[in-house]
């Protein structure tokens, strides 16, 4: 099984402000997000799922929350730790489970992430939420496709 964290960030890292993204909305991201990830199980944080109740992802969503939860979609799960998330993900029998966000799951998983797939907004924002830094002497960059207003990038660990 191979984790996969899917994430927009801007060249400071910014992921979002106040609960939003800190930039105009990029259709064109998020059509290849929602073709990325539908289908195949999710991990997110709670605000994160709370954000897109009305737009989830995936087939199966793994909460991440260290409240005790009980969630309005039949296909959302609650997971106290990383480690029931990832019992969880393999009880999925997918071979990919992408990670969602927000930035404190993906600082999480990070050592557990085996893929990134960045959409790279150029500029500066201000934000209250990041993406994790990495060490780029531990991942390869694989592809870059150029998109009006954005940059897709996919990564693949190298060593661990």
């Amino acid at each position: 099984m191979e984790f996969t964290s899917v994430a927009a960030l801007a060249d400071n890292h910014v992921i979002g402000h106040n609960g939003d993204l800190p930039w105009e909305s990029l259709p064109a991201d998020k059509q290849q997000y929602r073709e990325r990830v539908t289908g195949s199980p999710v991990i997110l944080g709670r605000r994160t799922y709370e954000s897109m109740r009305m737009d989830l992802p995936g087939r199966r969503q793994i909460v991440l929350s260290r409240q005790k939860r009980v969630f309005g979609a039949e296909s959302a799960i609650h997971a106290v730790d990383i480690d029931s998330a990832i019992n969880m993900s393999r009880q999925t029998g997918a071979n990919t489970v992408y990670i969602l966000g927000g930035a404190a799951i993906y600082s999480l998983f990070q050592p557990h992430i085996d893929r990134m797939v960045l959409t790279r907004v150029p500029g500066v924002y201000q934000g209250d939420s990041y993406y994790p830094e990495w060490n780029e002497d531990a991942w390869t960059l694989i592809s870059i496709e150029d998109y009006p207003g954005f940059t897709l990038e996919e990564w693949t660990r190298t060593r661990k």
